[in-house]
């Protein structure tokens, strides 16, 4: 089943409406990353100002340039880190918009759910995003004291959580939150397993940046599976 419902998302990805969600949420991160370094950049001069006076060295004018050229170096080091977990949270605001394409491709006899508001869609991310931040660097623990099994820890935690997450977007459209829930719960396993799949190019980059899609794609053709069973 999880590697059926793969194909069919893999299959279907040039869709015009996976692609509007791809380059929007890569559009979206880019500007959000511009914004931080404008950001930044003005908590610096207002911070540092022309002139400084330093201990020893007394005033000096070239330390707002050299901080500033610092900032840029260090925001793309971080964007480095930074690009996939941010994309990914961004595009996952739009995911609803894939689960409604794969329906209307593969389960056209459907009637049309009322899709999630903006405001809806943007506290799931953030809260989404949250959880994902917060557990990846609680597993660093682990990641140093396991450091062989490191990659297979990194797969099982975030297929676990990405599993949890896009099972429950899917599911959730259709049959409301509480029914979503118990179908999680009774294929757990399954879903952890299908999780782990879409955690694994994670590791690869810019592969990285088609999972959310991918994985949203995955799991509406699971959940519909997984509901016909029940």
């Amino acid at each position: 089943m999880i590697f059926t419902a793969f194909a069919k998302a893999l299959g279907q990805f040039g869709d015009p409406r996976f692609r509007r969600v791809l380059f929007l949420g890569i559009g979206l991160t880019f500007a959000l990353l511009i914004a931080a370094y404008a950001a930044l950049l003005m908590l610096i001069q207002w911070l540092v100002g022309p002139d400084t006076a330093l201990p020893f060295l007394g005033e000096v004018t070239w330390l707002n340039d050299l901080l500033s050229v610092g900032s840029f170096f260090l925001m793309m080091l971080l964007s480095v880190f930074l690009m996939v977990p941010v994309a990914s949270a961004i595009t996952s605001m739009f995911l609803d918009e894939v689960a409604e394409a794969v329906e209307a491709k593969h389960y056209p006899h459907l009637p049309p759910v009322p899709g999630l508001s903006f405001w809806d869609g943007f506290k799931d991310t953030v809260n989404f995003l949250g959880v994902l931040i917060t557990a990846n660097i609680l597993a660093l623990i682990f990641y140093v004291l396991f450091a062989p099994a490191a990659l297979f820890i990194f797969w099982g935690l975030n297929g676990f959580l990405l599993g949890r997450e896009y099972f429950t977007l899917a599911a959730a459209r259709r049959v409301g939150l509480v029914e979503a829930k118990r179908l999680r719960r009774r294929h757990g396993a399954m879903i952890w397993a299908a999780g782990v799949l879409m955690a694994m190019p994670l590791s690869v980059p810019l592969v990285n940046l088609l999972i959310p899609i991918l994985g949203a794609a995955t799991f509406t053709h699971i959940f519909h599976a997984v509901a016909r069973r029940s």
